[in-house]
């Protein structure tokens, strides 16, 4: 399990993208001749340059994100801008209560990138994958409660669930992948994921490793075509870089760290639109290390030892919320639960609770062992650093000696802590039962709570509003009690874009890591 945590962090990096300058050679083609005669102008493709975190393989079925997969893939539904669940692949969709079914009737008109028709058998195949537990899927939750998928005809396929699960058809977003090319494939491993064939409105053009990823216009989508030709995801990892790009004009499209947003606010030539999101950032406390076993009952104290208003106008200068939970940005928030406001007196007063004493250095002492704890950081995220390093220093205010560090690999089972970060403008069930829910695949620190297990089932097995509000108030309570994050704060996506490009959707809620901005990318123009 560990080793395929490792894998799937390689690919959880911030996707982001950008398009504009020398972009003809930016997906490693070879250098356009000096001889070669220019084109025309109004011949010229148009090119978005999108300022993209790196990539190893792009598999939508083993891996929660991915900014790419939206323009490569489609699922049986999708999500339109106010988040709510509309057509995909599936044309029309019906339900059965009785039986538990949901039934799809696809659109014929899809085709692979190869030109290979889409088919029922195509879907049965990749929610199977996910669902194996072989292949290791962070998805596989999602799906935990598919009893049978029956091919009914080319293009009909119905699911029977074993029990009700409200949030299913918001999970039928899920990338439908193509079963000539991946059947008997290693759905980890497979050179797939490094050439994929999906049926979206972009589809690979070239990959050249570590510098840019082309995607060129579909021009056999099934839905209405995409008006810009092609989209290159230029690999900029570091948040100084992609502001120094976007200003020079090699990025058309930038998701930038708030203080670089800032700066392009009165330039002309740009526009930057400050779009609310659902992502959140927190420690995450490491249940497998034996740390937190002997520890456990001073995590409140951290929750009560970080100014999380003082971070949230420092940090991200005021764009996002202080956090106290995974669901405030969500229909089912609770209010009233514990927020662990900052109260350095409280964290004390706890610490000495537990048995701790203050020792000549400032720093709180347990049977002789220093109360202290290393918080990890994924390198290239500046805001997930600096507000770790904010959180470590008023913790250290507080009597509690901790640390950040930013290692080259995340060891899940053996690292202390993280700076986690979660969040989903769906289906309160998304980004709660597989990140809190015990053994499941989004669950990174090994926490396990009974009630939070069972609130959780409760809320996603009705479509009673009334009941699921009372499951997820109870969630909320419960995880206020055992803290599975000391969250802090909501970081809103600051995207900087060339005033030449229209279409984006400023009112959309985001999701993690500031993912869902592609959502009617067909509908984008840019003009230069």
């Amino acid at each position: 399990m560990k080793k395929v945590l490792a894998l799937l962090l390689a690919v959880m990096l911030p996707v982001l993208a950008a398009c504009g300058g020398n972009a003809q050679n930016a997906g490693g083609n070879s250098p356009v001749s000096t001889n070669t005669p220019p084109v025309p102008a109004e011949d010229e493709p148009s090119m978005l340059v999108y300022a993209s975190g790196d990539y190893t393989r792009i598999n939508p079925a083993m891996d929660e994100h991915g900014e790419i997969n939206i323009l490569l893939f489609n699922g049986l539904t999708a999500h339109n801008g106010e988040n709510q669940v509309v057509s995909g692949l599936a044309d029309t969709w019906e339900f059965d209560g009785e039986t538990c079914t949901y039934t799809f009737h696809m659109n014929e008109k899809a085709v692979w990138h190869d030109g290979e028709p889409v088919t029922a058998e195509d879907v049965k195949f990749t929610i199977e994958a996910v669902m194996d537990p072989e292949n290791g899927s962070e998805n596989a939750p999602d799906f935990e409660d598919v009893a049978e998928i029956t091919v009914l005809d080319e293009h009909t396929v119905a699911f029977r669930l074993d029990a009700p699960n409200v949030a299913f058809l918001d999970y039928m977003t899920m990338a439908v992948l193509p079963k000539h090319l991946l059947e008997g494939e290693d759905m980890q491993t497979s050179d797939f994921f490094r050439h994929p064939v999906g049926t979206g409105p972009y589809m690979l053009e070239s990959w050249d490793e570590g510098q840019a990823i082309t995607l060129a216009k579909n021009p056999d989508y099934f839905k209405d075509p995409a008006k810009i030709d092609k989209i290159v995801f230029k690999i900029v990892p570091d948040d100084n870089a992609q502001a120094m790009q976007m200003r020079s004009g090699e990025l058309d499209l930038a998701l930038l760290a708030p203080k670089d947003a800032e700066t392009f606010k009165n330039e002309d030539g740009f526009r930057v639109y400050e779009m609310k999101t659902s992502d959140y950032r927190g420690i995450l406390f490491n249940c497998w290390n034996d740390y937190w076993t002997e520890n456990k009952d001073i995590i409140p104290a951290v929750c009560c030892g970080i100014d999380r208003q003082k971070i949230v106008d420092a940090v991200i200068l005021g764009h996002g919320i202080a956090a106290y939970g995974p669901l405030q940005r969500n229909i089912y928030d609770n209010p009233g639960v514990e927020r662990y406001d900052y109260d350095p007196a409280r964290a004390r007063s706890i610490l000495e609770a537990a048995g701790c004493t203050l020792g000549s250095d400032g720093f709180y002492y347990r049977s002789g062992e220093k109360i202290a704890f290393t918080i990890s950081t994924g390198a290239g995220d500046q805001v997930r650093v600096d507000i770790a390093q904010a959180a470590a220093q008023q913790l250290k205010e507080t009597g509690i000696d901790v640390n950040v560090e930013i290692p080259a690999v995340v060891d899940w089972g053996g690292q202390m802590a993280y700076l986690i970060g979660w969040g989903s403008p769906f289906d309160a069930d998304d980004h709660t039962y597989k990140v809190f829910g015990t053994g499941k695949g989004a669950n990174y620190s090994g926490y396990s709570n009974a009630l939070v297990d069972q609130y959780l089932t409760e809320a996603r097995q009705s479509d009673d509003e009334a009941v699921r509000r009372e499951a997820y108030d109870r969630f909320q309570t419960e995880l206020a009690n055992d803290p599975a994050f000391a969250f802090i704060c909501y970081v809103d996506a600051d995207y900087v874009a060339a005033d030449g490009l229209q279409g984006i959707s400023e009112s959309t809620v985001l999701g993690h890591h500031g993912v869902g901005i592609f959502w009617n990318v067909t509908e984008w123009t840019l003009n230069k």
